[in-house]
């Protein structure tokens, strides 16, 4: 019995790993948890130090000794869209960083009993904390009533200010599209919004109105369609017949419709008609022309989305991050009105 207690006196600990290796314990904390933003060389020398010393990680033990399992999960819905997937990748990386694991529940529909069940499967894995990624109206009405005994945040379709939340400023950067085209000399500028039961829609659509309101100028035409670009191809044939010379959509792909359909109707972009999307597709630089379009920092959002729920567990009562301010970026798709 001495000799087996002695013999896990001796077994080495992550603090050993990382003297060994001349590093701090969060990173190789992060090398343990496979994140990507640990340097080749160091991550070689961490793992060479676990080697070398035979240290295993016992899960069971830490979690016994100090109450915490290091593990968070993260809902979300509608994967197949850019934002939300972009949105989820982000929240997970920005947990491995911080040293945890990260459990992801995709579902292709938010309702009382896929969130219950999503939140019920999380609790079952020790999950400390959850993280909701939903931009539907119904969605983050659920979310909000979701009380699993642990915290939650939610990081789309939020207000600024609000507790338990990180998200992008949605507003401000519709308010950056449509006055890149005022500015230009645009009289008006028409939209192509996306579905009015997503929270996002609406604040872009309200930043939209907004800039107008601000500008002393009126609003032009109004179109919706539903993220897609088959959507935004639709909404461009009657934007083609409208008379308008500039034009905010809401997001990229629908701009790509758009595009399309303006050229179908001869008409050019950006000379007749200019054309700004909203999320910066990677794709978006290699549109014809290449897109001018409003940029969110996701990578930016995981990390506040994370800190928040950090903070929670620390002990803060209502934690709270400010919005992610998003960018124009201006490219060929956008110029002053032919006079």
């Amino acid at each position: 019995m001495n000799d087996r207690k002695s013999r896990r006196r001796r077994e080495p600990s992550m603090a050993n790993v990382a003297d060994v290796a001349g590093v701090s314990h969060q990173t190789v904390s992060r090398v343990l948890n496979g994140s990507a933003l640990v340097r080749a060389d160091t991550r070689d020398r961490v793992l060479a130090a676990i080697s070398d010393l035979g240290y295993r990680r016992n899960t069971a033990a830490r979690e016994l000794a100090t109450n915490r399992s290091g593990r968070l999960g993260v809902i979300a819905a509608h994967l197949g869209l850019y934002g939300p997937s972009m949105i989820a990748n982000a929240v997970q990386e920005a947990g491995y960083d911080a040293g945890y694991h990260v459990s992801l529940v995709g579902l292709p529909e938010i309702t009382h009993d896929t969130l219950r069940g999503a939140a019920d499967r999380l609790l079952d894995q020790s999950s400390e904390g959850i993280i909701v990624a939903v931009a539907h109206r119904e969605g983050l009405a659920l979310a909000e009533s979701l009380k699993p005994g642990i915290p939650v945040v939610v990081v789309e379709g939020v207000v600024a200010g609000g507790p338990w939340t990180a998200g992008v400023d949605q507003q401000l950067g519709a308010r950056l599209a449509t006055r890149h085209l005022l500015e230009l000399g645009h009289e008006s500028v028409a939209f192509v919004g996306g579905p009015q039961e997503w929270i996002e829609s609406v604040a872009r659509r309200a930043g939209w109105q907004a800039e107008h309101v601000a500008a002393g100028k009126r609003v032009g035409p109004e179109l919706v369609g539903n993220w897609s670009a088959a959507s935004g191809y639709e909404a461009g044939k009657a934007l083609s017949r409208s008379g308008a010379t500039a034009v905010f959509v809401a997001n990229d792909h629908m701009a790509l419709g758009v595009l399309c359909a303006l050229r179908e109707a001869g008409l050019r972009v950006p000379e007749d008609i200019s054309v700004v999307g909203f999320d910066d597709l990677p794709e978006a630089a290699y549109f014809s022309p290449p897109l001018t379009t409003v940029h969110q920092d996701f990578a930016e959002l995981g990390r506040r989305a994370i800190d928040v729920i950090v903070r929670a567990l620390d002990g803060e009562s209502r934690p709270s991050s400010e919005l992610v301010n998003p960018a124009l970026v201006v490219r060929a798709s956008t110029r002053s009105p032919v006079k």
